[in-house]
């Protein structure tokens, strides 16, 4: 079982590959500036700041704001051209100056939530499993009957996506790309475009940096630093009844315990077994969950959450509104509903020894 401390390199890389992981994540932890591109409309200067618990690459206490319009006619619109999805909420002293300031929610969005940054250890193992080990366990039709319907999420090019919360990202690469774009307000190769605070043009000379801001070469760097994660070890050992008890009410019918990656050229990925929690599919959970939209998922749908530290968070669900677990179970419907109905009907006991086990991971 692969696993180590939070924020270390995954065993058996190369001396390159541990050179890179060292490099990357001081690009990782460094802050831009606005004569690098840092904005003119961000949310943080540094990737560690949205990633920092319990060390670099982890979870965020700080939380982001992202909207959308849903019509089940029309499907979901982001908002792109307003500053949708994901609004920034700062802004570089030249906008300041200019009496600009950070977005703001737009009129037309009937979909608003918090979302809490998630941990990065491990997702070099999740982008190294096979397709085909993701799509066995996908059922968009409930062909047995079980009420569980997950089904695969695919980015805007058709390809399987197991990245980001309401899997829209297919591989790491994309992934950092576009949170560098997004949350820094730093241009890429891919997008050497500035965004625009909600749709509405910048004044001249507001960001005199060269575009693109950032280059290949430092995506990769970035990149390869998140895909050096080791999954973090379990907070303390778990413990077995409480395990069983989560099998046994339909948790690990959506949270797959293990994965194991496919053959891979790099030996630290090559049929590596790891912890997720995860079937890495789209589950629809209900009206209590069902908030923003993606162009791939509706209100309702999200990625399965991998738990593997969660026993490092002090809030849960992905807007952060679960203070306890026993909460964030009751908020669970849709197509977990009989896993929550089950929970409800554990004794005191039996109760205990299911959040201890989770409190483990």
């Amino acid at each position: 079982m692969v696993e180590g401390e939070p924020g270390a390199p995954l065993p058996g890389l190369t001396d390159e590959q541990l050179l890179r992981f060292r490099q990357g994540r001081a690009l990782f932890d460094r802050a831009f500036t606005p004569e690098e591109g840092l904005g003119p409309i961000f949310n943080q200067a540094r990737c560690v700041s949205c990633h920092d618990l319990p060390e670099s690459g982890g979870h965020g206490a700080e939380p982001v704001t992202k909207v959308s319009h849903y019509d089940p006619d029309t499907g979901c619109d982001p908002l792109t051209r307003l500053g949708g999805g994901l609004l920034q909420e700062s802004v570089v002293p030249a906008m300041r100056e200019a009496g600009l300031r950070a977005e703001r929610t737009p009129a037309e969005a009937n979909g608003v939530t918090l979302m809490f940054p998630p941990q990065l250890f491990g997702l070099g193992l999740v982008e190294a499993v096979a397709e085909e080990r993701i799509l066995s366990r996908s059922d968009p039709e409930d062909g047995d009957g079980d009420g569980i319907s997950g089904r695969p999420g695919l980015d805007p090019d058709g390809r399987l996506a197991r990245f980001g919360l309401r899997a829209t990202h297919a591989t790491l690469d994309s992934f950092v790309e576009e949170a560098i774009r997004v949350e820094m307000g730093l241009t890429t190769p891919e997008h050497p475009e500035e965004m625009l605070p909600n749709g509405e043009p910048l004044p001249p000379g507001i960001d005199a940096a060269p575009d693109p801001e950032v280059g290949d070469s430092e995506i990769a760097l970035l990149s390869d630093y998140v895909r050096f994660l080791v999954p973090n070890r379990l907070v303390t050992p778990p413990d077995p009844v409480g395990e069983e008890i989560f099998r046994d009410i339909g948790c690990a019918d959506c949270h797959t315990p293990t994965m194991t990656t496919a053959p891979n050229d790099n030996p630290a990925l090559d049929r590596k077994r790891f912890r997720i929690y995860s079937d890495l599919l789209l589950h629809d959970m209900g009206r209590e969950l069902a908030d923003i939209c993606t162009p791939g998922s509706v209100p309702g749908e999200w990625r399965t959450a991998p738990l593997v530290g969660l026993g490092l968070r002090n809030r849960f669900l992905h807007h952060g509104q679960a203070l306890d677990l026993s909460l964030a179970m009751e908020m669970h419907g849709g197509e977990a509903s009989a896993a929550r109905d089950a929970f409800n009907r554990l004794s005191p006991a039996r109760t205990q020894r299911l959040i201890a086990f989770l409190k483990s991971l």
